[in-house]
C-alpha cells in the first residue's frame, strides 16, 4: 500500500503540470482551476480504482483517457459555462483545438509546458507569487510542501496562488510563446524566476532533504526544457544549466545524516567521494555550450565560479581565478552577498588584512556569514574581538545547524 501510495504521488507530481498545461489550452489560463480540478479529480479516481483493481500496465494512458472523459463530461454537465466559453473557443483564432482534440501527444506536452511557463512568468505578477505558480503548476507540487519550501502555511500559500491567477486573469495573460521580437525580454525574466526556484532549494532553511533536492531538480528541469527550444537556447540558458548542474553535483555532500548536527556540511569539510561527477560533465557540457556568443551574463560568471568550487584543492591559482570572477560579478550584477563573498575569496587569494579592511567596509549588521567572516579574519589578530564577532553571528543564525556550527569556532578559540 505504500508502495502504491509513492507511486502516485511521484506520478501525480511528473504529470500533473503536463495535463494542467494541455487542458489550459482548452479553457484559456482564465480558468485554469477547472484544468487543475479535473487533474485532481483524474487522480483521485485512479487512486480508488488503483487501490482496489491494482495499477494499470499503462498508468499515465489511463490518467490522459480519464482525464478527456472528466473533461467532456464537464462541459455537458455546465451549460451555463458552456454556452459562455465554448462560442469563445470556436472563434478564437488562437485557439483551434475541440475537446475531441486533446492532444496528449509528447510534442503538444513540451509545447504546452513552454508556453505555461511563459505565462506564469508574466512580468505582471511578483516574482514570489510567480515562484509559487511554477511550483504548483509547472512542477505539481501540493500546497502543504510549497508551504514547507517557504516556511509558511498552507493559507498564506493558497491566498498567494489565488491573488497571481486572479492576476493572470485580469491582464489577460494568454498560453502562447511571445513574439520573436519579445522572446529574448521575456526569457531574461524566465530565467530569473527558474533562478529562484532553484535557489528555494539549494539555499532551503527546511530540513526536508528530499523536497530540497526535489525543487533543485525540477528548475533544472525548466531549464532543460528551454534548451530544447530554439527560441530559448541562449548562451545564458546554458550558462544558467552549467551553474545547477555544478551546483547539484555537490548536493548530496552538503547533507548531513548526524542527528545531534543536522543540517549543512560546510564547503572545506565536504566529502568529494560523494559529489556527482556524471553532474560536474554535464555542467562542462553547458558551460562550453554557453561560450557562444558575445554576451556574458551574471549566469555565465556564477557557474564558471561553482564551477572552480568543484576542484577540492585549495590552491592559490584557483582563488585568485575566482577573485576575478568575483570582481566581475559586482560590475554585472551588484549585491551584498556577492561582495561578502568577493571578500572572502580575497581572503584566500592574498591575505586577511585586505579581506579584514574589504569586509568591515560592507557593514552586512544584520547577515550572520558576514559576522562569520570577520570573525575568521579577527583571529589572526584579536581573538577577544574573533570571539565577539562570533557571538554576533549565533544571535543572528537562523538554524540550529549554523548556530552549531558558529558555536563550535567559539569554542575552539578558548
Amino acid at each position: 500500500m505504500e508502495k502504491e501510495k509513492a507511486f502516485l504521488k511521484h506520478l501525480f507530481q511528473q504529470e500533473f503540470s503536463k495535463m494542467v498545461a494541455v487542458i489550459s489550452k482548452i479553457f484559456g489560463l482564465q480558468h485554469i482551476e477547472i484544468a487543475e480540478d479535473i487533474v485532481s479529480e483524474t487522480f483521485l479516481l485512479a487512486s480508488e480504482t488503483w487501490g482496489l483493481k491494482g495499477i494499470p500496465k499503462n498508468p499515465t494512458a489511463w490518467l490522459y483517457a480519464v482525464a478527456k472523459q472528466k473533461m467532456l463530461y464537464h462541459f455537458r454537465r455546465d451549460k451555463i459555462f458552456g454556452e459562455k466559453i465554448l462560442p469563445e473557443l470556436n472563434h478564437n483564432q488562437e485557439n483551434t483545438y475541440t475537446i475531441a482534440e486533446l492532444d496528449f501527444s509528447a510534442a503538444n506536452i513540451k509545447d504546452s509546458q513552454l508556453q505555461m511557463l511563459f505565462a506564469i512568468c508574466t512580468p505582471s505578477i511578483a516574482s514570489e507569487a510567480q515562484i509559487g505558480l511554477a511550483l504548483r503548476i509547472l512542477c505539481g507540487f501540493g500546497i502543504d510542501e510549497i508551504a514547507e519550501a517557504f516556511l509558511s502555511n498552507k493559507e498564506t500559500i493558497n491566498k498567494r496562488l489565488f491573488r497571481a491567477k486572479e492576476k493572470l486573469r485580469t491582464e489577460n495573460v494568454q498560453l502562447k510563446l511571445p513574439s520573436e521580437s519579445e522572446i529574448a525580454y521575456r526569457l531574461t525574466n524566465v530565467l530569473h524566476i527558474i533562478y529562484l526556484l532553484f535557489n528555494e532549494g539549494y539555499y532551503s532553511k527546511t530540513q526536508n532533504t528530499i523536497l530540497r533536492k526535489d525543487l533543485c531538480l525540477e528548475a533544472m528541469r525548466l531549464g532543460l526544457m528551454l534548451t530544447e527550444y530554439k527560441g530559448t537556447d541562449q548562451p545564458k540558458t546554458n550558462a544558467l544549466m552549467a551553474l545547477m548542474c555544478f551546483h547539484t553535483s555537490r548536493f548530496n555532500a552538503r547533507q548531513t545524516n548526524d542527528e545531534d548536527l543536522p543540517g549543512l556540511v560546510l564547503y572545506d569539510q565536504q566529502d568529494e567521494t560523494l559529489w556527482d561527477q556524471g553532474l560536474i560533465n554535464k555542467g562542462m557540457h553547458f558551460l562550453n555550450i554557453s561560450a557562444q556568443g558575445d554576451e556574458l551574463s551574471s549566469y555565465h560568471l556564477e557557474a564558471r565560479i561553482a564551477y572552480w568550487h568543484c576542484i577540492k584543492e585549495d590552491t592559490e591559482e584557483k582563488w585568485r581565478e575566482i577573485l576575478v570572477l568575483y570582481d566581475q560579478l559586482l560590475q554585472v550584477n551588484y549585491s551584498p552577498s556577492v561582495a561578502l563573498n568577493r571578500a572572502f575569496a580575497l581572503y584566500k587569494a592574498q591575505d586577511w588584512q585586505t579581506a579584514l579592511v574589504e569586509t568591515e567596509k560592507l557593514k552586512l549588521e544584520n547577515n550572520h556569514f558576514y559576522f562569520v567572516l570577520l570573525g575568521e579574519l579577527y583571529k589572526n589578530m584579536d581573538k577577544h574581538k574573533a570571539r565577539h564577532c562570533f557571538k554576533k553571528a549565533y544571535a543572528l543564525a537562523k538554524t540550529l545547524a549554523e548556530k552549531q556550527h558558529i558555536q563550535a569556532k567559539i569554542d575552539r578559540i578558548g
